[in-house]
């Protein structure tokens, strides 16, 4: 059984390293996708406070199509360009949002959601989908979280075989 043991009190280098290092163990030895993206969404859930939504979009065409995630019922597909997520599958770069009311096009799945930070996930650089994780807190996510779900991020993409396997 995998117990998550979180210390708030660190620094949050601190935290994501602490973090990353439980990561690569809950990860060890299973390569699955499907797997993977339901554990690491849990994981993140699990472990960062003031989230309330956590998973994974695919990339599907020019659309996002939901994958893995622990929250309230989301949005099931997303046209690429269109909301955070769309914007981040589109521009293939993070998008960091302290507002998300001040976002032109913002989709709300969750009315609760204050902030938000999506990075498209990228494999032998290609579009796999992107991560998205939601907060009630406006302006949840700074550098310092970037950097280390960056990093949870690679350690994710790296443990995972990203072709889906009937």
């Amino acid at each position: 059984m995998f117990t998550l043991e979180t210390d708030q009190s660190s620094s949050k280098p601190e935290f994501y390293e602490s973090l990353n290092l439980q990561l690569t163990g809950l990860l060890m030895e299973e390569e699955d996708m499907i797997c993977n993206l339901s554990q690491f969404a849990a994981f993140l859930m699990q472990s960062l406070e003031e989230v309330n939504w956590a998973g994974v979009y695919f990339a599907r065409g020019e659309e996002l199509v939901l994958g893995p995630y622990v929250g309230k019922v989301a949005c099931t597909r997303i046209p690429f360009g269109r909301g955070v997520c769309g914007t981040a599958a589109s521009t293939q770069e993070i998008q960091r949002i302290a507002n998300v009311h001040d976002f032109p096009g913002h989709i709300a799945c969750d009315s609760a959601s204050e902030s938000e930070i999506v990075l498209p996930i990228m494999v032998a650089g290609k579009l796999i989908g992107v991560l998205d994780i939601d907060s009630p807190i406006a302006n949840r996510f700074d550098d310092e979280d970037q950097a280390g779900l960056e990093t949870l991020l690679r350690t994710l993409t790296q443990a995972t075989q990203f072709e889906w396997q009937l």
